[in-house]
């Protein structure tokens, strides 16, 4: 129980609506360019206003480039197992291993019986879709002898050829609740994927157990099979409930599933493209530096104890025990834009280290924080650096912005990058603020030697939200103007210089007070 260790990721979550049918298409690809890891669509063939989900998926495959694809699930009582398993392994090698398999026993039977489906009660559904699975996985394993051989109840294959095999081993998630499904889930699958819409309080704990239980009895180690999950609420500015409020809110509730129920793949249920972009901008950022400090708390060494012996001297090699061990990143000297907004030169410096301090496992853990959420914010740097180059060379075209607003015209590409440049300078600013307001009062206290350092910091604040301001002015040239591209490339250019040298400043200054200071 609690945290299986797995990288947290995340996703969104689909509907294939076929009434405009590049929206969704749109909606995918802005779903990569915001950064995320994963893309799912339902899957109800009988649903006649719905995209068969296939098709759609090699469609989507065709127009991203690096995001995930799967069913959210895929409905197995209307495709043929052998017949499924090419097709993932075909959609795999044509996407560069980037499709993963979904499956679910079978909802909506009367649906299901309409479209040529054979109706299956729940015991019936377990047992077909382990058949399935076992199928799929023999079509896959293009290295064992001999033809693929399961004479089962509800599928039978017999001595059909292997092939082809997957580009990686993709994996195979199920949609489980119920204690016969949980339990295949640890046997046999990859990971687990419900709904928390459909789940009550101590479901995920209860299903977790179950899975655990069952993947011990397979011979399996519980951290084996992934848990995903699916969620869906509403930002809004105040909290009023579990995943409705602000985003802040929601980046402390997803990393309490994270950390207590296991979770580390969260998937966004919305076809809103403002709350895609507020996920991956606001919440994703937050719940990965909340469970990394966690996680880098709970697996720091012990402080040593000191034993009546004499103590081996230090080497380069070997720090003392209890040496602080967090690297600051160091500022690389690369300038991209002539504009000079301070003189680093000038830049003051605090006091040095004391040589003979210790520093316990929980303090480092706060200096460590410090350089995770600078490592957020400089990967949030570099994929809005990678959007602003696609719109340069013209590689985001008129499909791609109707993700979010359904017309043909350069004008939206341009509202798409805009609305993501505005919400990055948004956390940056959220950012500057905290420490000004809370962590830096406290090490000033703290440590009066420090206050030049920290004048300082909070002077490039400043500067930095200048600088912020003119990306702003860029946006605003952006969409209004033919081309705007060069000017707001000139402020991205800008911000990065400024950015990446005052973050790298302020670690080479900060890490060693905060290990010893505390963040409060």
């Amino acid at each position: 129980m609690g945290d299986y260790g797995h990288p947290v990721t995340f996703g969104s979550f689909l509907t294939p609506g076929n009434a405009e049918p590049g929206r969704v298409v749109g909606l995918a690809v802005l779903a990569e360019q915001l950064g995320f890891d994963l893309v799912t669509f339902q899957d109800h063939p009988y649903q006649p206003a719905f995209l068969d989900t296939w098709t759609l998926m090699s469609f989507v495959a065709a127009r991203t480039g690096t995001v995930r694809l799967a069913a959210n699930v895929t409905n197995l009582p209307l495709r043929p197992p052998a017949v499924l398993a090419r097709a993932v392994a075909s959609l795999d090698l044509l996407s560069g291993g980037r499709i993963e398999l979904g499956l679910g026993a079978g909802a909506f039977w009367e649906a299901i019986e309409a479209m040529g489906g054979r109706r299956l009660s729940p015991g019936q559904g377990v047992r077909a879709l382990t058949e399935a699975i076992e199928v799929i996985r023999q079509l896959w394993d293009v290295d064992a002898r001999g033809g693929v051989r399961v004479d089962g109840e509800f599928h039978r294959v017999v001595g059909a050829k292997r092939g082809p095999a997957p580009a990686h081993d993709v994996e195979i998630w199920l949609g489980a609740y119920k204690p016969r499904m949980l339990a295949l889930t640890g046997r046999l699958a990859d990971g687990w994927l419900p709904s928390l819409g459909h789940l009550q309080p101590g479901d995920l704990a209860r299903g977790n157990a179950l899975i655990d239980e069952a993947a011990r009895e397979a011979g399996r180690s519980p951290g084996d099979v992934r848990r995903l999950l699916n969620v869906t609420g509403r930002f809004t500015a105040v909290g009023r409930g579990p995943l409705h409020g602000p985003a802040e809110q929601w980046a402390e509730e997803l990393a309490d599933l994270a950390l207590g129920d296991g979770v580390s793949t969260f998937i966004l249920g919305s076809d809103d493209p403002e709350d895609l972009r507020r996920f991956a901008a606001e919440v994703a950022p937050a719940v990965r530096e909340f469970v990394a400090a966690e996680r880098a708390a709970a697996t720091a060494p012990a402080t040593p104890v000191p034993v009546a012996t004499p103590a081996a001297p230090a080497t380069a090699s070997r720090p003392a025990a209890g040496a602080l061990a967090v690297v600051p990143t160091p500022d690389d000297g690369v300038r991209r834009s002539a504009i000079r907004v301070w003189d680093e030169s000038t830049r003051p410096t605090g006091p040095a280290p004391d040589p003979d301090r210790a520093y316990p496992p929980h303090d480092q853990a706060d200096a460590q924080h410090l350089v995770d959420v600078h490592d957020g914010l400089r990967a949030e740097l570099a994929r809005l650096y990678d959007l602003v180059e696609q719109v340069g060379a013209g590689l985001v075209d008129a499909g791609t912005a109707r993700s979010h607003i359904n017309t043909m015209t350069i004008r939206q590409n341009k509202w798409t990058l805009g609305t993501y440049c505005e919400s990055y300078c948004r956390v940056v600013t959220t950012h500057h603020t905290l420490e000004d307001r809370g962590i830096f009062p406290h090490l000033r206290a703290g440590d009066p030697r420090l206050a030049p350092v920290l004048d300082r910091l909070e002077q490039e604040h400043h500067a930095i939200h200048d600088v912020l301001e003119r990306v702003d002015r860029a946006l605003v040239a952006f969409v209004s103007v033919s081309d705007g591209t060069a000017e707001l490339r000139a402020a991205v250019d800008l911000l990065s210089d400024t950015l990446l040298s005052h973050l790298a400043y302020e670690e080479r200054e900060l890490v060693e007070p905060i290990a010893r200071l505390g963040l409060h």
